[in-house]
């Protein structure tokens, strides 16, 4: 098989995998940029993409690259304690470690440096994150109201209540609150742990937040700089 080339790279608040949503979509105010590589940075590449609404990327899970494959994993949504095939999750831990994300094309930048600069909402992706192709998403064909949801039908999806207090959000440049909050909203927590007293420390752009989780309040007990 011919080798597979990177077209471009995200930049997220992301720099480690703890925080980062577990589907695309989840977090709408959530905002990343899409930096071409060198090779890529052609305008005419991009032409009509901006009468999209969203579109997919294609990547690599790049902090999930192994030798060997298991047939059946542990999703993290059942709490580690279910193995299921993993053709029939989304876990990183694949024969090619290959993601998929549908994400909200904002507006395209033509940038006198880097050309083209794609910025999405929603995306899933760590920041550096290693990016193989973009297709725009056609609501007539990616888009199926009926569809089943498989065993993560009956997983717990429920928004934690974000307790921030107003001194400690100041410290968040303002243009990334919003995606802060709403990241903390979803329970960055992996699903086993439930410990009330143990504290969090979720790196998100230049601070490092920490917070504790008791039952459904999720309290935000420091902000630190990187």
């Amino acid at each position: 098989m011919p080798e597979m080339k990177v077209i471009a790279r995200i930049r997220s608040p992301f720099s480690e995998k703890f925080g980062v949503p577990r589907q695309s979509g989840l977090v709408d105010s959530l905002r990343a940029q899409i930096v071409f590589e060198k090779d890529y940075r052609n305008a005419d590449a991009v032409r009509g993409l901006e009468g999209f609404s969203h579109i997919w990327l294609i990547w690599q899970f790049s902090q999930a690259v192994r030798d060997g494959w298991s047939p059946t994993v542990r999703p993290p949504r059942l709490g580690g304690n279910q193995r299921m095939g993993v053709f029939a999750t989304r876990s990183p831990f694949r024969p090619n470690e290959i993601g998929l994300s549908s994400v909200k094309l904002e507006r395209i930048e033509i940038d006198p440096k880097l050309g083209p600069v794609l910025h999405v909402s929603g995306a899933d992706l760590m920041d550096g994150t290693p990016i193989f192709d973009i297709k725009p998403y056609l609501p007539y064909c990616d888009s199926h109201p009926d569809a089943l949801g498989g065993w993560t039908d009956g997983a717990d999806n429920r928004a934690l209540q974000v307790d921030f207090p107003d001194a400690l959000l100041q410290r968040v440049p303002e243009a990334e609150r919003s995606g802060l909050l709403g990241v903390l909203a979803s329970d960055p927590r992996p699903r086993y742990q439930k410990d009330p007293r143990r504290v969090y420390g979720m790196r998100f752009g230049a601070v490092n937040v920490k917070f504790t989780v008791d039952g459904d309040i999720l309290t935000v007990c420091g902000v630190e700089d990187l």
